[in-house]
């Protein structure tokens, strides 16, 4: 069995996530910038086998999708063409950026920590992921 690979995408910089190889326990990897996100990722499957992609699905309030599917579309169909083995599934991703900001500050960072934007994308591909996690167990 190999692991999932969540995807928290940003215009500039997108927060990966992984599974074990059970599938279990969701972690943060690492925090990319977004303009070498495809080569990462085909490095990463090089060394590393991966089942699932799982990539936010930003919403509004209203369950209308965010101005910024518009780019993540974009970058499925070139996932789509680097990678056209490992399937995508998608997840809402409303208040993961909030519940990133609640997690931090409950595990006790400190403010300067906080304001690390390519921690809160990390930690918003984990609850992307481990939400996914949770819908298919």
């Amino acid at each position: 069995m190999g692991r999932i690979l969540a995807i928290d995408y940003g215009t500039k910089r997108t927060g990966i996530a992984v599974t074990d190889e059970m599938q279990i326990i969701a972690s943060g990897l690492t925090t990319v910038d977004t303009k070498d996100l495809l080569r990462f990722l085909q490095d990463y499957i090089s060394t590393e086998t991966v089942d699932k992609f799982v990539v936010g699905l930003p919403k509004q309030m209203n369950n209308m999708a965010s101005e910024s599917e518009v780019y993540i579309q974009k970058f499925l169909v070139q996932l789509e063409k680097a990678i056209p083995q490992i399937p995508v599934n998608r997840v809402d991703e409303r208040f993961t950026s909030k519940m990133a900001m609640q997690t931090m500050i409950a595990s006790g960072l400190k403010k300067k920590q906080r304001k690390n934007k390519a921690l809160v994308d990390e930690i918003s591909a984990t609850l992307i992921l481990q939400s996914y996690l949770d819908s298919v167990h």
